[in-house]
């Protein structure tokens, strides 16, 4: 929990122990003061960060039992059965993450509520899930480029029912994650399904298809003395492109979004990808209105009326990024991503890419991949696959 919900809790406490011991009337207090629905939402949102950091337990090297997690929730009989289903799938995901040879050795996560509405036994708390999971790198290895930990940021609507004997129950939780991958704290039965525009649309050229894209087949052997840290990327001596601003821009704009450009909702991952090879020197192309539909064209309006469909369109970005610029080269293999380099994802094969993401480290022959929808830095792209086997998966060089 972070400091300042802990202040607004024992605050509300505080200040009704002082009105009891020198007997001051109610309306004496400053209208400032915490209301009885700020206490309880600060007390709700304790309860929701614990439910939070249980799931997050569940993926690291020292889990708790479900028994032990089951009697620290306090939740309605429903939630409850659904909390463990959940947990029992968490630690499934564990262990295959296990078998690839990603682990976590320990969980961190932070909740900060963004809305709350308390109204008599229903209470609903709209609130962001900051979450850290440490890898199991030395010191010395995140010295040497290996990334410390992976983070997300994860909007959640969670809602509240009180019980006869005036206790709150988690009555439901609910993730969104948008049309992006599924989060590492979150569970799914299958790859999702684009459900927002990302603003692009049918470009004025019939570009045909592109095949089923890059293979996931890890390396049998791994050069770790090149193929690793931050500095896996490209020779910006020898680059148009500065490279190393490409990912300092994402390692500054994954979470705390830049205030400069739009955000496209719940599919804001091509338009933070623009953004980024835009700082890395990606010079626009074109800019009338009348070849935004065109994926000859790439540039930013001060409308997205007046924006290319190549900005913030998955599948138009692609066509401009590997024909008509010819800025990015096709990889055979995901794990030939170094830093600086860009994955797409069509998750059901219908030919129309859904996300994009940008690699902002490789260490020991794994990228790390950062994104926004949902906001996430440094996430293995090993991990990635495994939580989506059926998608289609198209690496660039860029």
């Amino acid at each position: 929990m972070r400091p300042a919900q802990r202040r607004l809790a024992f605050a509300a406490a505080g200040t009704a122990a002082i009105l009891a011991l020198v007997d001051i009337p109610a309306s004496a207090v400053p209208n400032d003061a915490p209301s009885s629905s700020d206490a309880t939402a600060s007390s709700l949102s304790q309860l929701a960060e614990g439910y939070l950091q249980q799931r997050a337990d569940m993926l690291t090297t020292s889990p708790p039992t479900l028994r032990g997690v089951a009697a620290r929730i306090k939740a309605t009989p429903a939630m409850s059965a659904q909390t463990q289903d959940d947990l029992s799938a968490l630690a499934a995901k564990r262990e295959r993450y296990e078998k690839i040879g990603t682990t976590y050795t320990k969980a961190q996560v932070d909740v900060s509520v963004d809305d709350s509405t308390v109204d008599g036994q229903q209470a609903t708390l709209r609130l962001t899930e900051d979450t850290r999971l440490y890898f199991p790198f030395t010191q010395k290895e995140i010295e040497d480029g290996a990334p410390e930990y992976e983070e997300s940021s994860l909007p959640h609507t969670v809602k509240f029912t009180k019980a006869d004997d005036g206790t709150w129950l988690l009555a439901s939780d609910q993730a969104d994650a948008g049309s992006g991958p599924t989060p590492t704290t979150q569970v799914s039965d299958v790859d999702v399904e684009p459900e927002t525009t990302d603003e692009g649309g049918t470009a004025d050229e019939d570009e045909g298809t592109k095949g089923e894209g890059s293979s996931t087949t890890p390396p049998a052997e791994t050069d770790t003395d090149t193929d690793t840290g931050p500095g896996a990327v490209k020779p910006a001596a020898t680059a148009a492109y500065s490279y190393n601003k490409m990912i300092a821009y994402a390692d500054k704009y994954w979470k705390h979004h830049n205030s400069a450009f739009r955000t496209y909702g719940g599919n804001d991952c091509t338009n933070f990808l623009s953004q980024i090879t835009l700082a890395g020197g990606w010079k626009p192309a074109g800019g009338s209105i009348i070849q935004r539909t065109s994926n000859k064209y790439w540039f930013y309006g001060p409308t997205s009326l007046w924006t290319s469909y190549t900005w913030g369109g998955a599948e138009n970005w692609y066509w401009f990024a590997i024909k008509h610029s010819k800025r990015t080269k096709a990889l055979r293999n995901v794990y030939d991503l170094l830093a600086s380099d860009v994955l797409q994802a069509d998750w059901n094969r219908n030919n129309v890419i859904d996300h994009s993401m940008f690699v902002t480290k490789k260490y020991r022959g794994i990228p790390y991949l950062t994104y926004h929808t949902h906001d996430t830095h440094n996430k293995p792209v090993n991990t990635l696959v495994s939580d989506h086997p059926n998608t289609w998966w198209y690496a660039h060089r860029t």
